[in-house]
């Protein structure tokens, strides 16, 4: 497939995944609207595997893996009720999470190849801010899912200078980036990585119960922004296009949350 029908194909997707989130607005227009949005994954992930860069053996590695994908995914969303939804969606961000960092990762093994000067530095920036969110994300909502599933006490975890705790975690965190970008080595990474999962723990941990729908939804803005640095990452603009989609309508709706309550 060539790169212009993958562009337009791209196109496609992200004014199926536009319309899909405004149809959503209305319930009238709901169920069209989650068929705008399994249409356009569908063409994502058929352009994404028939583009360039990837044949061969990666598609036949690729089919059987999306089937499994596919086959968990819809067993999982049969068993779950209406009223257990929250918790299905916060576990389904975690694996957002999880795979922006596992692309980070991976983008940090590859190095800097054929980049020169601040492509470099940009590429650094985008590896750590994929991981960054990335580990906040899968960390943040086990942390949520327990608390709606009762799996986790539903109380808040007050720690003594808590707020103090997060900054501290936010500005050493920045430190690491500056001797990353500063080729340091790649433990400022991983070590950036288990304080982001520790981070992102504490912040939903310290958060009643009650409040979790409002974390899910703050959660989802993450993940989208997650996917939007793993875009920058691959060079894949839906993913820029979605992942952009997702962080802001999850931000707005935050907002709205907070204000009602």
């Amino acid at each position: 497939m060539g790169i212009g029908i993958v562009t337009a194909t791209y196109i496609a997707a992200s004014v199926l995944f536009i319309l899909a989130l405004g149809g959503l607005s209305n319930q009238e227009k709901a169920k069209r609207a989650v068929w705008y949005g399994i249409v356009g994954m569908a063409l994502a992930v058929v352009a994404t595997m028939f583009g360039p860069g990837v044949g061969g053996w990666s598609i036949i590695l690729l089919i059987p893996l999306l089937g499994v994908g596919a086959f968990i995914g819809m067993v999982v969303a049969q068993r779950v009720e209406m009223t257990e939804m929250p918790q299905l969606v916060a576990a389904l961000h975690s694996f957002v999470g999880l795979a922006a960092v596992f692309i980070g990762l991976n983008s940090d093994i590859l190095g800097t190849h054929g980049l020169v000067g601040a492509e470099i530095a940009i590429h650094e920036v985008e590896v750590f801010l994929g991981v960054f969110i990335g580990a906040i994300t899968f960390t943040g909502s086990i942390i949520a899912y327990g608390k709606l599933a009762g799996k986790i006490d539903g109380k808040a975890l007050v720690l003594p200078f808590r707020h103090l705790l997060n900054i501290a975690a936010i500005i050493f965190s920045l430190i690491l980036l500056l001797m990353y970008m500063n080729h340091s080595g790649s433990w400022t990474l991983y070590l950036m990585m288990i304080i982001a999962f520790a981070l992102g723990a504490h912040l939903v941990a310290a958060i009643g119960g009650a409040d979790m729908p409002v974390v899910v939804s703050m959660l989802n803005s993450y993940s989208g922004w997650a996917a939007a640095a793993t875009g920058f990452l691959l060079g894949n603009d839906l993913l820029i296009v979605t992942g952009a989609l997702v962080g802001s309508s999850g931000a707005i709706l935050s907002y709205i949350m907070c204000k009602a309550m």
